[in-house]
Parts: structure tokens; sequence; C-alpha cells
């Protein structure tokens, strides 16, 4: 039987203005407008796996191109970085399969396992560690939010919050000084009501912005879950004794090259296309003329097996990376870090996540990898997450540690002889300095971001004849333009036609340009408001007489006559193209 994702009802109810939008109708538009299908739809689906339609497809590609051009074409947008210079990258494409032993160098085949626990009674499965999310009244299981509003009816009874940590003051400790935990709990604040000793069950008081209560807690040493697991309840049903031993699961997909299939022909699907990056530092810097510092950026697919992908595209098990690897000396570093960090949440903005949904978090110092020199996320708002926020992208200061780690298995030397460093000889040449250069890595998931962008574009308008449209960016959507006549005879479907094909010769490149004559003006309105089109533009019977036509605006429904003739170079304007 098909692992399948339960699909959105058909008739999602919108959202209403300025209130929380509807995930389920985000979804019913992707699929009615061809954003968005579950893959092998008409075999029942396959969890994890998504595939995009037309408007999907050309919506990550400009996605993908707005991303290529300002971060290794034009990067950071022509600006001079914190060495005074103009910023210099270089592309480059790497393979999917990669030698085993790539993912033994990186960390990846000893450090991506995560225990996971399996309910006996329903077969659902989920990591050990997120037994920090599980809460109870009673028999009663459910997240911390519902159960803090469920408080009050229970005779003040106070949810249970399971933890894993060696003993009750550890798991404490661990609420109250790990932002991380906090964060996937969704609590704002919280404090302690009893004092940190072994021998008590502690409580804290929780506050979530909108709920304040109490909770009880519960530690369960992750050493000791084999033993002790019976003592945890299901997250699925609520009951205990209905979970197995934790053991060991790799996130890692794995397949074989050549004809036998034995653990000497056994490969991976990347989990990540920076390793790929890493890999060729070396022959990038040998068969080029570019120079510390200078960036490689990379862009595709990665795969990893999810226990529980969840929340439409935002956790799939294949998705698309955009990646950068920044390559610096370590003392300008955390300079390079600070401007990369500060222009990827610029870019952001730029293409239409600008407002309140959009934040830049620095990580505590208990998030960071072991190898960490600092580690900020740009998140988003998203009606799953709200009022929280979902990883967008993490700019991450990785230090050498991963040349370091190459080098170290391969054998092959991945250091770097910067000749405009070191002392100054007689002849006032640099004596020069070799170094294994430090990266910072903003790595961007464009799936989330196609995501982002439609999650802050759907927007509901109930005075308007369609209420729902997407405000998206000129830049990322997917149809530039559209061209109509008013009515389908009188000469206006051959007026239109022209000028189709006039902005299809300068824009089709950027998008679609659409151009219909099948059913009333307003119906074709709506259709591409849905799908996100800009602009359309409308052949009526004036524009035979005086050679203007009517252009509509999406956002705003206002309407205007310009010249036909001036219409691409409007267009090209407006477009920035």
């Amino acid at each position: 039987m098909a692992d399948t994702t339960p699909q959105p009802a058909a008739t999602p109810a919108p959202t209403t203005p300025g209130g929380p939008k509807s995930m389920d109708a985000i979804m019913a538009l992707c699929k009615r407008r061809g954003f968005v299908f579950q893959a092998s739809d008409i075999y029942g689906g396959i969890n994890g796996f998504w595939d995009y339609g037309p408007l999907g497809a050309q919506l990550k590609k400009n996605l993908r191109e707005a991303w290529w051009q300002d971060m290794i074409m034009n990067p950071a947008w022509g600006r001079k970085g914190p060495n005074g210079e103009r910023v210099r990258c270089v592309p480059l494409e790497t393979c999917i399969i990669q030698h085993p032993k790539v993912w033994e160098a990186s960390g990846h085949v000893a450090g991506f396992n995560d225990p996971m626990v399996d309910d006996k009674e329903t077969k659902g499965r989920f990591r050990a560690d997120h037994l920090q999310g599980l809460y109870q009244i009673g028999d009663y299981e459910s997240p911390l939010a519902d159960l803090l509003a469920r408080t009050a009816s229970t005779g003040g009874a106070v949810p249970v919050c399971t933890v894993v940590a060696s003993s009750a003051g550890e798991a404490i400790d661990q609420l109250l000084n790990t932002r991380k935990l906090q964060k996937e709990l969704g609590i704002r604040t919280i404090t302690s009501r009893t004092p940190l000793t072994d021998s008590t069950r502690p409580f804290v008081s929780v506050d979530m912005g909108n709920l304040k209560a109490d909770c009880e807690v519960l530690a369960v040493p992750m050493p000791t879950l084999k033993s002790r697991f019976a003592e945890v309840p299901s997250p699925f049903t609520g009951k205990k004794g209905v979970l197995t031993e934790p053991r060991q699961f790799n996130l890692m997909f794995f397949t074989y090259t050549g004809a036998v299939f034995n653990e000497e022909s056994k490969v991976h699907l990347r989990p990540e296309t920076a390793q790929g990056i890493f890999v060729h530092f070396k022959n990038v810097v040998d068969s080029t003329r570019v120079k510390i510092p200078f960036g490689i950026g990379n862009t595709g697919r990665s795969f990893r097996n999810e226990v529980t992908p969840r929340n439409f595209t935002f956790r799939s098990r294949e998705f698309e990376q955009a990646e950068l690897e920044f390559f610096c000396h370590p003392d300008e570093s955390q300079d390079w870090y600070r401007f990369w960090r500060d222009f990827r949440m610029e870019w952001w903005r730029s293409i239409g996540l600008a407002g309140e949904n959009l934040i830049l978090r620095e990580h505590e110092k208990d998030e960071l990898s072991h190898y960490s020199c600092g580690t900020s996320d740009v998140e988003y708002r998203f009606p799953f997450t709200a009022p929280g926020f979902g990883e967008l992208e993490g700019i991450a200061h990785r230090g050498n540690y991963d040349l370091t780690q190459h080098q170290t298995h391969s054998k092959v030397k991945l250091d770097y002889f910067d000749t405009t460093r070191g002392e100054t000889l007689p002849n006032g040449s640099k004596k020069g300095e070799r170094y294994i250069p430090h990266c910072i890595e903003p790595a961007a998931g464009l799936d989330r971001g196609a995501l982002a962008l439609i999650c802050e574009a759907y927007t509901v308008d109930p005075s308007r004849p369609s209420p729902e449209f997407l405000k998206l960016h000129p830049r990322v959507a997917p149809i530039k333009a559209a061209v109509f006549p008013l009515v389908d005879k009188d000469g206006m479907p051959e007026v239109a036609e022209k000028l189709a094909d006039a902005l299809f010769a300068r824009f089709g490149r950027h998008g679609f340009i659409e151009t219909d004559a099948k059913q009333s003006i307003g119906k074709r309105y709506a259709r591409m408001d849905e799908a996100g089109c800009p602009y359309c533009f409308t052949v009526d019977g004036d524009t035979l007489k005086d050679q203007t036509v009517t252009v509509r605006d999406r956002d705003t429904g206002r309407q205007e006559r310009i010249g036909l003739d001036a219409v691409p170079a409007w267009l090209g304007e407006r477009l920035g193209l």
C-alpha cells in the first residue's frame, strides 16, 4: 500500500483578511493552478515527495535564477566586501552520488544518525530525542499549546513534559537554558518553580505569548531509554508501554553502483550539496584565476530520509538547495560572516518576503555545531509554524573544518598559498602565507523559499470577484503578463496576438506571457490573479480607434490606458528587465 500524505479538503475555507492564513486553502490553490502536485498522485501519492506543475516549476526556476544571478554572476549586487574589493564567486555543478569516503570525511556516516522509536500499535516512527515534545494531562496527549489551553477545564491539572535528560535537574536546566529546545516547543519564556535537585519532579512556568501556565517535567535519560522506554507515552496515542527500544537510523538514502550489490558497491544519495564544493576546492583554484577571498556556488537536489516528512514541501525527502561556500582568510572570516548574514536577509526581502514574517536569528552557543564559529538563520513565519518561525536559510561560519577533514581523509593538500600576505620582501613583494581557508556558508532551501513566497503572497480580499490571489513579486512571478482581447471578434484577437508575440520576444525567457479569448474578462482576470500574474493588458474597441490598451494591476485592481506601442517598455520598467 502506498505511503500517502493526507490531502486538503476539496473546498477549504479561505483566510479572512488580517487573520491567520489557511494552509489547506494555500495547498488547494497550489494544486488548482498548477504550482505543486503530490508525487505519483494518480497512485495515491508517496509521502515526502512533491512535484511542481507548470507554474510552480517556473516559479522555482525564477527563484533559482535570482539566486544564481545575485550570488554567483553578480554576487551581492556588485557590492564591495569587507576587504574593499568587489565580491567574486564562481559556479560549480556536482554529482548527486559522490565517493563513499566523502561522507565519512564530512561526518555524515557517523553523525547523521538519529535514535528512532516505533509505536507498535500505530506503526508510527519518530526520533527518540523528540520525546521532549510529549505532553500529557492524564491520558490526554497533545502539543503543549493545546494542553495549556485545556488546563483551565481539567480541574487544575497541569501538563507533564517528558524531557530526555539524565536527571530531573538536568531536564529543567535544558528547558531553561536551551533556546533551540524552547523554540521547538513554542516557548517564549520559561522559569523554574522548584529547586533543581535530582529528587524533585520540577515544575516550570511557561509563557507561549497568548498562553501562560505551569507544566510538570519528567526526565528520562537517553542512556536509560532502553530500560525506561515503557514509561514514555506514545506521541500518536498517548498510551504507555507501546514504544519499541530506541535504535539508530541513518538519514541518508543509499543505492548501489555497478552490477554487484554488496557493501563495496554501496553509495549514498547526497544529503547536501556543500561537500561537492569542498572536494573540488583545489581543482577550482588550480583551473581558474580566482583568488582568496572568493566563493563557489552550487544548486541541486539533495535527499534525506526524513522519518516524518510534513508541512507540505517544507520538510521533504527530496529537495533542492542553493549553497555558496565562501573561502577567506581566518582573520577576515568574522567580517565576511556578518557580510553574508546581512546580505542574505536583505536579499529575501528584495524578492517579496519583507515584513514581520521574516526574521534573522543568531544561534545561541548551545545550538552551534562543534566546529561552528557562528550561525544565523533566516526564518519565516509559515502558517503551520505560527506564531513561531521555520528555517528558510542558514548562514554558517564553518571555520576550516570541512577542508581540514577532506585533507586528512584524502591525503591531498587543500591549503592555499596566499601571495598577498606575509612580510614584505626588499623588492616590495610579499613573502606569502600558506593556510587552510575559513568558510562562510549561506545555504538556502529553494523548495522552502518557493513555499515561503507562495505563503507570503497568498491574499484574501472578499470584496474582489475572486477573493483569493497571489501577490508574487514580479521577479519571481511565473506569468509575467497576460494579453486579452475583450471579445473574440472585430479584429481584437489579432491585435492581442501581435502584442503577446512582442512581449514574448522580449520577456519570454523570464516567464510565461499568457493570452486567452475565452470566458468573461472578469473570470480571465481572476484566473491570472490566482496565478500571481502582476499585469494584464486588454485590447478593446478603443484600441482599434486610438491604439491604446487597458492595463490592470493585480494587487490594486486599478486600470489605466497606455499606448499600444508603449507596452513593452512600460512592462520592462516594472519587471526590472
